[in-house]
């Protein structure tokens, strides 16, 4: 009996010390230098994005070629799946030629008082318009009344552009992403939006925007896997006058978007030291 006890007990003994190694093996998690804006990466997760890296295009997934679809009524078929269309590192690369991008008195005290750590983006909020997270996102029609814009990065956010609006909120309740009406002009989709609140940026960089700003985007289907999207910037209140950005987007075929919430892994914005800039 005492020899089947003892037996037992080294086994047990032998188990909780196995345990105990293994645990005592587990990686720590890395702690590493404070991260600059220069080094820092968008928040962890979301897909896999071979087109953009630390606010930087990069040859990705070669962009998918054939016709314009159509929808039975005609009008172009936007709906798919898409990788970038707006700034993420900076908007200046995206200025249409000719235009210029002047900020106010006020608008380059907000800029310049900015700090990387502060970048809502970064913090899991929402991009708001022109900018765009480094992840997939869908447009989804429906019918001649509404285009859903569904993001994967940060909160899961969507976007709602009326089509069977003509006419905006006397005054609406600023938000995120405002107040859209769309139209048809052509083969391209017309966006008005008013309504914005001033918390996001435009850019790591910190581009601002007032409460003032009014976009106007223009989303055209040049073929099957390319999206071309220019918005018009209007914001007496941090520029001098408006200005065109122009990006263009990739279809993403045979993709889904992916259940990423940002909050579970944030692990950058803690890091990030000095003045907004590229990252």
């Amino acid at each position: 009996m005492k020899n089947i006890i003892g037996g037992v007990l080294a086994v047990l003994s032998a188990a909780a010390a196995f345990q105990l190694l293994g645990q005592n093996q587990q990686p720590a998690p890395p702690k590493g230098p404070a991260l600059t804006t220069s080094e820092a990466t968008a928040p962890a997760g979301g897909s896999a994005n071979p087109d953009t890296k630390k606010g930087k295009a990069f040859k990705g997934k070669a962009r998918p070629t054939g016709p314009t679809p159509r929808l039975p009524d005609g009008h172009v078929d936007l709906s798919g799946v898409w990788n970038g269309g707006g700034p993420v590192g900076d908007i200046m690369p995206g200025l249409v030629s000719g235009d210029a991008v002047e900020m106010t008195a006020e608008g380059k005290r907000i800029f310049d008082s900015r700090l990387s750590k502060d970048d809502p983006e970064a913090n899991c909020l929402p991009t708001g318009i022109p900018r765009i997270a480094p992840y997939p996102w869908r447009i989804v029609q429906q019918g001649n009344t509404h285009v859903f814009l569904l993001f994967e990065g940060n909160i899961h956010s969507f976007r709602q552009i009326f089509l069977n609006q003509t006419k905006h909120p006397d005054d609406p309740d600023p938000t995120w992403y405002g107040h859209s009406i769309g139209k048809w002009e052509g083969d391209t989709l017309v966006v008005d939006t008013i309504g914005f609140n001033d918390k996001f940026w435009f850019d790591f960089r910190g581009h601002p925007h007032t409460e003032q700003l009014h976009t106007i985007e223009r989303y055209t289907r040049t073929d099957y896997g390319t999206l071309e999207v220019e918005t018009t910037i209007i914001d007496p209140g941090a520029y001098v006058k408006p200005f065109r950005l122009h990006f263009t987007a990739t279809l993403r075929p045979n993709e889904e978007l992916m259940e990423y919430i940002c909050q579970e892994n944030q692990q950058d914005a803690v890091h990030l030291q000095g003045k907004a800039g590229l990252p």
